[in-house]
């Protein structure tokens, strides 16, 4: 029944347009790269200030202040791409096994970043300003936030190589 759900999504019209025209799929998934390319960097940098390693002159609730727009301006670019590459191949990605590695990370990222803003972000205003210091716990979340996200494009770019591989 999965298999068929995916097949009715990849043989949609929109499906089928994507992936029979010339330059549709290319375009999109430049476009996904991008945001992607948005996404990551925005989170590193706010990563990286959690851990110490840059922007040592700036509170850490200033850094959030100017990354979350960024960053989430990118990651609906990069979904909207995202599942726009998925209609015109699904049956093959769901087969992938770096397709599921990426979504599954995705998925750990969110739960890390749903728990650092619910939980652990409690006192940021003081985080990195005088006397001020951050909380081993949200730096044990900006290395795992940043460890996924080294690893989810490494994922996807395997995704490109391994297309039509796995069934």
């Amino acid at each position: 029944m999965a298999n068929s759900i995916w097949a009715s999504i990849e043989q949609s019209g929109l499906g089928t347009t994507i992936a029979s025209n010339e330059w549709m799929f290319p375009t999109i998934e430049t476009i996904h790269v991008f945001a992607l390319v948005t996404v990551i960097g925005a989170i590193a940098i706010m990563d990286m200030r959690l851990l110490g390693l840059t922007s040592k002159g700036r509170s850490v609730k200033a850094v959030e202040r100017d990354t979350v727009p960024v960053t989430w301006i990118g990651f609906a670019v990069a979904l909207i791409t995202g599942l726009l590459l998925f209609v015109s191949k699904a049956t093959t990605y769901m087969a992938n096994p770096y397709f599921l590695w990426k979504m599954g990370l995705m998925a750990v990222a969110g739960v890390n970043m749903a728990i650092f803003h619910r939980i652990l972000s409690k006192g940021i205003d003081e985080w990195g300003k005088p006397g001020g210091s951050i909380p081993a716990a949200a730096k044990l979340s900006g290395a795992l936030s940043l460890g996924i996200w080294l690893i989810i494009p490494f994922c996807g770019r395997v995704i490109g190589f391994t297309l039509g591989v796995y069934y």
